[in-house]
């Protein structure tokens, strides 16, 4: 027999003191918790306040259904079970019901794996189809940026193109340098924009259009003819009046990546007499980077 001694300060709370056998004891919590009462409820009823003899009390004896407390995920992994025998992948029941899929892994990793829905052709096909779909979704979000923001410059003034005229000769231009003075305006570039708008501030300074020269640059391997064309047409002059075209060697052992139908080459643009032009330009470059500087400051 085991005796097991109420007294005040033991545990037990001191509701009662005297003698009773832990055989008794547990033949009451045993037959309490069979009815139904949680631990709290026959803690009350024996006076039981000691944790740890509660618990040797109610060694092997399950609580009762209404004191377990529902597990969320059960209605998932139930879910997930099911859908993974209609024949889904991880990631469509993860798509399907939000969960990780770790969780699904755990879950189902005891049912038999899925036969693929598609052949390896019918699967290569589909790929490439969404990948299509998300080439032309990436690319009409770009045409809508691009719309929103040529809406957002509207129409030039005369001074913003005065500005935006001698920021862009300064970033592609001839400058002139210390050691070498080259004092006339030189403007080469590749985009035919680039040289619409370096035209237009041409025309706003009064320039004519008869101390304008052009000349195409271009590697020796490209279409030459076909360049000159395109850029005649993209200033709207004779082909024969543009100068003596530029040919670059090529060298074989470069990988050029501006090659194909598309690539044209450059047009470099010319003005006659234009070194006081030149010195003006250098003049409002300066005073431009000055104030950008003060306002830096």
């Amino acid at each position: 027999m085991t005796d097991i001694r109420r007294r005040p300060g033991d545990g037990t709370g001191g509701l009662r003191s005297g003698t009773a056998t832990f055989e008794s004891l547990r033949e009451q919590a045993v037959a309490l918790r069979r009815e139904g009462l949680s631990r709290r409820d026959i803690r009350d009823r024996l006076a039981i306040h000691n944790n740890d003899i509660l618990n040797r009390l109610l060694e092997g004896e399950p609580p009762p259904e209404w004191t377990k407390r529902p597990n969320a995920k059960d209605d998932l992994r139930a879910k997930a079970r099911e859908l993974r025998l209609q024949g889904m992948t991880y990631d469509q029941i993860q798509l399907e019901l939000g969960c990780s899929k770790s969780s699904i892994s755990l879950w189902v990793r005891d049912l038999p794996k899925p036969e693929p829905r598609y052949t390896e052709e019918e699967h290569r096909a589909l790929m490439n189809a969404g990948l299509r779909r998300l080439r032309q979704s990436q690319a009409d979000a770009r045409q809508a940026t691009r719309a929103a923001a040529e809406a957002e410059v509207g129409t030039l003034t005369e001074r913003e193109l005065f500005l935006v005229g001698i920021g862009l000769y300064w970033a592609e231009g001839q400058k002139s340098k210390p050691y070498a003075r080259r004092e006339r305006v030189i403007f080469v570039n590749s985009d035919p924009g680039m040289v619409q708008v370096f035209l237009a501030w041409l025309d706003l300074l009064g320039i004519e259009p008869e101390r304008i020269r052009y000349r195409v640059m271009i590697h020796e391997s490209a279409d030459v003819v076909g360049a000159e064309r395109y850029w005649a047409d993209q200033v709207q002059v004779d082909h024969a009046h543009l100068q003596r075209t530029t040919l670059k060697k090529h060298n074989p052992k470069t990988v050029r990546k501006n090659v194909g139908e598309n690539y044209r080459g450059c047009l470099v643009v010319g003005v006659l007499d234009s070194a006081e032009l030149y010195c003006r330009i250098e003049g409002w470059w300066s005073s431009m980077a000055v104030e950008a500087r003060d306002r830096n400051a």
